[in-house]
């Protein structure tokens, strides 16, 4: 048992004994009690105590907030459906799985989370990264379950979710892992062998005695064996297989200049007679394998098609039981049939029918429609979107990979699929270098092997070792890999190189409307009153969840709010209650006429047919009204200008009724002609696929989107992107993110990308004209291996100067300062 530090009773009274916040008057200390501010630090210091691990309060640093319980028993943890999807087995006969927790904020978080196995028996370690808040816990399922750990981890007040991609980032961390070893011990051999060699060039123009000589030819050729077996082995199996399969891969040639080359500097050293290779075929495994490291780095896609589904919906449901109770269950484990409750504020775990309830559903993750939908009895509801007001139950018609969302992400990565010719496009160019350069190689030792055999096998060797397309290799990643750096600074992030080499010529521009074009939620556009009033509303608004709650208080954060009394919320209609003794009515048009007796024609009206009317009346006179909708970004207008100017040709597509894509369409400058209304997602991949099959299209067509409804057309598109705040399949499946708010971020991604494509041009007319250069010299006889060991690196650290170097992306510039909707008396500017 651990020593018992925790504060003494007796100097208790003004914090809370585990957390140390300030206690409220009725939880202080007494002779028979300890201070705390809420039962959830209560019930973490009880945990603490009879586990022995009181020196918790000891640490320098602890974690200054309440201990907030969720109350869960988390029983879907032990469900077979979690097993499948979230625990390993390991050779011990152990379960392990990794966990997401909140709360995690300082060291004595980790502390304490790693000192769970202490706390529970069967517990055999749990470690804490506290930078991703991901906790890898494993346990033997013999002596305690899971949901036994994870009930202590939130009595602890980090509550645990499961975290998806366990296997998959495992994978890459061990890929990742053996390259960066790779290329760690290439390099340090590459630096050592560089050593002797600089001694004998030094030598050989100043002279050097004989022993000292070879003493340098040995020890650069015992380091290059290891060189050679381990780090370059990957170039060797490379090139093996491409044997195998009787294709000419950008391998082969590397596996040849690197076999030529040590061969012939190990014949040297051993009859100690010419010159060595050895630091130039250090050098040459060093530098492509850090290329090659860049390129994977770059490419690698972001999740696959399964991941996405498990992201976009929730992992927890709750089933209705025959006799109306409720058991939480992994929503994979869902079959239709089953009948589910949906709380106000979550998602819908499966699509399925409405039986019981009446609410309004945001479905704009799915269809783009910014507006709630009413829902009631009968309704289909779909899996991803949320639930907003009131409580429902649904009967489940399809769940997990048969879900609409499902299959629209199915068609996701079907899409990304489809790009694959491009890479086989590449492969066959690489097929002809290497072509190439083994012809040139064979004529070269052809034309000199008549005068002098060994002449002809240091000129072939030489032309190997300088065409050996390590400048080629490297020049378009790491151009590439030096833009995607440059734009990640400024907020925007891309995948890979072919959406920049597309982005470089302007084309179709597609743009959905919510999300894209506007902000995306709900937000307080107009605001006529005759008084200020807003504290009133913000005070009967304090408890709501509602959207159009949150569109008053995103609009007046800094206004302060009272009490307010006899609250009553009246579903789909507004809100009553007393502030300050005085009745106020928030709500629509019709319930305040209604409340008041009044005509609802003789009320005032927004400006904007399209916006939600809201009326607020003060001691039963109407004072004002405010319009409540879809915000256009700041600066969308100047963004597409810039664009149109550019050559862009943009169309907006919405899945909005037609009035109201018309009305945003029109105060960006969008004909009529090229706004499209009531868009599903499939009509927005439709659309997209028409524009791919015009046959003298000039330019990519590019989808910007935030939802999964945009995700189809998104990957359908030459080239998808997803803005900021958009769901994470629509991200998943771009190939740019634009992590910057509002639609700036587009202009300058287009002028980066043409920016990219010029230094991508610019290195590899380099590294062509420095092979043309070398394969002149080596056939004429003029270029030794010697000076081709050093022509080779230095082309590729040209090559890797002007990439880093070179401006391609412009920094973000200053946020600016939006103004809130604070005035009482002029409209909100859209």
């Amino acid at each position: 048992m651990g020593r018992d530090v925790s504060p003494r009773r007796d100097v208790l009274g003004t914090g809370c004994t585990h957390c140390g916040l300030a206690v409220p008057p009725g939880r202080l200390a007494t002779e028979d009690t300890l201070p705390f501010c809420c039962t959830g630090c209560e019930a973490a210091w009880g945990i603490l105590q009879a586990g022995g691990l009181t020196q918790y309060y000891a640490l320098p640093e602890r974690r200054a907030l309440a201990v907030e319980r969720s109350g869960r028993q988390f029983e879907e943890f032990d469900h077979p459906a979690f097993g499948e999807l979230y625990v390993e087995s390991t050779a011990a006969g152990r379960c392990r799985t990794e966990l997401y927790l909140e709360g995690v904020h300082c060291g004595s978080c980790v502390w304490l989370v790693e000192r769970v196995p202490l706390l529970v028996a069967g517990v055999a370690r749990t470690e804490l990264d506290m930078r991703r808040a991901r906790a890898q816990v494993e346990w033997d399922p013999a002596v305690v379950h899971l949901s036994e750990i994870a009930r202590t981890l939130d009595g602890l007040g980090y509550a645990p979710h499961p975290f998806r991609g366990v296997s998959r980032e495992e994978a890459r961390r061990r890929e990742d892992r053996a390259a960066l070893v790779r290329i760690g011990v290439a390099g340090a051999i590459a630096g050592n062998v560089m050593l002797p060699a600089l001694a004998l060039y030094a030598g050989d123009a100043a002279g050097m005695e004989r022993q000292y000589e070879q003493l340098f030819r040995w020890v650069s050729f015992g380091l290059t064996i290891p060189a050679m077996l381990f780090p370059g082995r990957v170039f060797f199996t490379g090139a093996w297989a491409a044997l195998r399969t009787r294709t000419l891969h950008m391998d082969l040639p590397i596996a040849l200049a690197l076999s030529a080359g040590f061969v012939r500097g190990a014949i040297n050293t051993i009859t100690d007679s010419g010159p060595i290779y050895f630091d130039g075929v250090t050098a040459l495994i060093f530098l492509l394998l850090i290329g090659r490291f860049l390129q994977q780095r770059g490419q690698r896609a972001a999740t696959d098609a399964s991941e996405l589904l498990f992201s976009l919906t929730p992992d927890t449901a709750h089933r209705v039981t025959d006799d109306g109770s409720h058991i939480d269950l992994p929503a994979a484990a869902l079959v239709p049939g089953m009948c589910v409750a949906v709380r106000a504020g979550e998602a819908f775990p499966a699509d399925g029918v409405v039986r019981r309830g009446i609410s309004r559903v945001n479905a704009a993750l799915l269809t783009g429609e910014s507006r709630p939908v009413p829902v009631a009895p009968g309704d289909q509801v779909h899996a991803g979107t949320f639930n907003l007001t009131s409580p429902l139950q649904v009967e489940v018609e399809a769940a997990g990979a048969t879900s609409r969302v499902a299959r629209l992400l199915a068609q996701v990565e079907e899409s990304a699929r489809r790009r694959a010719p491009v890479v086989a496009m590449a492969d066959r160019m690489s097929g002809v270098f290497v072509a190439v350069v083994l012809m040139l190689a064979v004529v070269t030792f052809l034309i000199w092997v008549g005068d002098d055999r060994t002449a002809a096998w240091d000129h072939a060797i030489a032309l190997l070792i300088v065409t050996c397309p390590c400048a080629l290799a490297l020049a378009t990643p790491l151009a590439v890999t030096s833009a995607i750096g440059r734009a990640a600074r400024g907020g925007i992030f891309i995948k890979g190189g072919d959406a920049l080499e597309r982005l470089a010529r302007p084309g179709d521009l597609l743009l959905d409307k919510t999300g894209t074009l506007t902000e995306g939620q709900m937000a307080l556009v107009e605001w006529r009153v005759d008084h200020d009033v807003r504290s009133l509303v913000l005070a009967l608004e304090h408890g709501a969840t509602h959207p159009i709650a949150d569109a008053f208080r995103r609009a007046w954060p800094d206004v302060a709010v009272g009490p307010a009394e006899a609250v009553e919320y009246r579903v789909g209609r507004g809100v009553e209650g007393l502030v300050d003794g005085l009745p106020v009515l928030v709500g629509s048009p019709r319930f305040v006429a209604e409340a008041l007796g009044l005509d609802a024609k003789t009320l005032p009206t927004v400006g904007d047919p399209n916006l939600t009317p809201v009326v607020v009346a003060v001691g039963g006179v109407v004072v004002g009204i405010a319009g409540i909708g879809d915000r256009v970004r700041d600066d969308a207008a100047a963004a597409l200008a810039r664009l149109r100017r550019a050559g862009w040709r943009t169309t907006m597509l919405s899945g909005d009724a037609p009035e109201v894509a018309a009305t945003v369409g029109r105060r960006l400058g969008f004909p009529s002609a090229d706004i499209i209304a009531g868009a599903t997602p499939e009509m927005k991949r439709d659309v997209v696929e028409r524009l791919l099959a015009v046959q003298d299209r000039s330019g990519p067509v590019v989808m910007v989107g935030d939802g999964v409804n945009d995700a189809v057309a998104i990957a359908r598109a030459d080239v998808g992107i997803g803005v900021r705040g958009g769901a994470e399949a629509c991200l998943a499946s771009a190939d740019v993110f634009l992590g910057a708010p509002g639609l700036e971020p587009l202009g300058r991604l287009a002028v980066g990308a043409e920016r990219t494509m010029r230094l991508v041009r610019r290195n590899i007319g380099w590294a062509i004209g420095y092979n043309i250069i070398g394969v002149t010299l080596a056939m004429s006889g003029v270029l030794s291996p010697l000076v081709a060991a050093v022509m080779m690196p230095a082309s590729s650290l040209t090559v890797v100067l002007v990439s880093w170097l070179s401006h391609t992306f412009d920094p973000a510039p200053p946020v600016p300062v939006v103004p809130t909707a604070a005035d009482d008396t002029l409209p909100v500017a859209a």
